[in-house]
């Protein structure tokens, strides 16, 4: 039988705004259902040069979560699978890979989510700007081709070559799923919801089986620049979830 998981409390704990944060979007991920059963991970860097990161513990369920039992890891240390609050060793490979070679990817969140999975799944796994939602990703992801199985350590380091460029944002991950970093979690949940209503909107038109209204280039860049400085957008849409989950009693602050 396994052992329930034991939450604790304490904002007493480091970063605690950031756990706090962390734990919203873990609340949301299941909510909105990105999730799958106790796998996926997501991170966040804590320390200048990213390799000091929060992440969620070995296989607790996001609706579970709270900002006390998210667990500190440091990408440099090669002992941590040994410790007793061992990582998932997949989430270990996939992220201590990726917050040791890309300290821009401040944070992370890998979902196997329904549309953004499909996407991957493709021959042809590009998404076209066919609508504001598509083109806000145009020339800034870049699609994995090279699917090894689970994401250990060589997978890891593989994935983290992939995402040198700051620009690309998200990798989609070809057979896999997606991977999405940004500057916060705000930032990065933003994404990532945002990436997957605009996968589902690009697998439900291909359903239908016509013709598809691609945007210019040029408008389609011109589109995702103007996202990308539309002022606190992404900061105040993370603030309306946690207002949410605080007004329905969630304890993930604990």
């Amino acid at each position: 039988m396994v052992a329930a998981v034991k939450f604790s409390s304490g904002a007493n704990l480091e970063h605690w705004p950031e756990r706090i944060d962390l734990a919203a979007a873990f609340r949301w991920a299941a909510r909105l259902n990105l999730h799958e059963a106790v796998a996926n991970h997501f991170s966040l860097a804590v320390n200048a040069d990213g390799t000091q990161f929060l992440m969620n513990p070995n296989q607790v369920h996001f609706d579970r979560i709270r900002a006390s039992n998210l667990i500190l890891l440091d990408a440099n240390d090669r002992e941590t699978l040994n410790a007793p609050n061992a990582p998932d060793p997949t989430a270990w490979g996939l992220h201590g890979s990726i917050h040791r070679r890309c300290p821009h990817a401040r944070c992370l969140m890998h979902v196997h989510s329904i549309f953004a999975t499909v996407l991957a799944s493709l021959a042809d796994s590009n998404l076209p700007p066919i609508d504001q939602n598509t083109a806000t990703f145009f020339n800034r992801y870049v699609i994995d081709d090279g699917f090894g199985g689970l994401a250990f350590e060589d997978e890891g380091e593989r994935c983290a070559e992939l995402m040198r460029d700051p620009k690309k944002k998200v990798v989609i991950l070809g057979n896999h799923g997606v991977l999405v970093t940004g500057d916060s979690v705000a930032d990065t949940f933003n994404r990532l919801f945002y990436f997957e209503r605009a996968a589902e909107t690009y697998i439900r038109a291909l359903q239908t089986g016509r013709e598809l209204r691609v945007l210019s280039d040029e408008i389609a860049e011109k589109t995702a620049r103007e996202i990308e400085t539309y002022p606190e957008q992404a900061d105040r849409h993370f603030a309306e979830l946690k207002a949410i989950l605080d007004e329905d009693g969630a304890d993930y602050a604990s």
